[in-house]
């Protein structure tokens, strides 16, 4: 991994997160590469960069780089609400398939979240492990 610079910093700054899907429903099985399509745009608008990203059955593995300005909550919220906005309302056939999941709209991601910072591992450990995944 290279460093990143900006005006004034230069920086590497990765994390590992792991997002679960609502009661554990294995929705990904089916919605998984929309999913990893979406999150592909979300990065490009928000200025991160997706090193690495692998969906299982129920939860979702992203290896993220960015910069000093964004927080790790910040990352998560912005991923979680992005995403099961822009699922929920892309297509009538999505749409249909969650709600056979969901009793309400808009849901998709249980309130809590894995990060961790990959300092003590390679970057190489750590995308193997992700890319293992599924």
């Amino acid at each position: 991994m290279e460093y990143r610079t900006s005006k004034h910093s230069k920086f590497l700054i990765l994390y590992h997160i792991i997002l679960v899907c609502k009661y554990r429903h294995k929705i990904l099985i089916e919605l998984g590469e929309q999913v990893k399509n979406l999150l592909i745009g979300i990065s490009k608008e928000c200025n991160f960069i997706i090193e690495s990203m692998e969906v299982d059955k129920d939860h979702l593995h992203i290896l993220i780089n960015c910069s000093p300005e964004h927080s790790p909550k910040s990352i998560i919220i912005l991923i979680k609400k992005l995403t099961t906005y822009r699922l929920w309302n892309s297509d009538p056939s999505i749409s249909k398939y969650l709600r056979k999941f969901y009793w309400t709209k808009n849901k998709l991601w249980s309130e809590g979240s894995f990060i961790c910072t990959i300092g003590n591992a390679s970057n190489e450990t750590i995308r193997k492990y992700i890319e293992s995944q599924g």
